[in-house]
């Protein structure tokens, strides 16, 4: 998941209301699809409902970035540009293919995702630091059962990443 949409719990979506100044109760409802609809309505993004890489962005909330195939936007472009492979904002094969090439060539776990820990390694993004990548962890202890480990190689020692919260809501 690299997203936040309604239907969707975890600690991402408790971190983004937050943001958004309402109930931070971790599930994204009615109320958070209307406070984001709002939010990038006022700060000129396509008001979706859809929290991905570039609102987390221009919200500040650094942590949350995760760049992984499917993901497109003008993060993802900056990281193609990174990459020296074409820069058309959409996450593809190719981009996923050398993103691994560089995170094997500079001692990351090859995963094919672009979280925190590989954009602090890539400097793409000043916002994005060690820091940043200390606040995009929680403990193991604090993963769901069950949970998917799809984003996991991106932290270690103990952590997992915060997306390994995230569960959907079937109401």
């Amino acid at each position: 998941m690299a997203i936040l949409k309604k239907g969707l719990s975890g600690e991402p979506v408790r971190r983004l209301q937050a943001k958004l100044g309402v109930e931070a109760d971790g599930e994204f409802g009615p109320a958070t699809d209307k406070a984001l609809r709002d939010w990038q309505t006022k700060n000129g993004l396509a008001a979706d409902g859809v929290a991905g890489p570039d609102t987390f962005m221009a919200m500040g909330l650094y942590e949350l970035v995760l760049l992984k195939q499917g993901t497109r936007g003008a993060t993802v472009k900056k990281l193609q540009e990174k990459l020296g492979v074409g820069a058309d904002g959409q996450f593809g094969a190719s981009t996923e293919k050398a993103l691994r090439d560089y995170q094997t060539k500079n001692g990351l776990a090859a995963d094919g995702l672009a979280g925190p820990a590989t954009l602090a390694q890539m400097k793409l993004f000043k916002e994005i630091t060690v820091d940043t990548v200390k606040s995009s962890q929680v403990p193991a202890s604090a993963v769901p059962a069950g949970a998917p480990a799809s984003v996991a190689a991106d932290v270690g020692g103990g952590v997992r990443s915060i997306w390994d919260t995230i569960k959907g809501v079937f109401k």
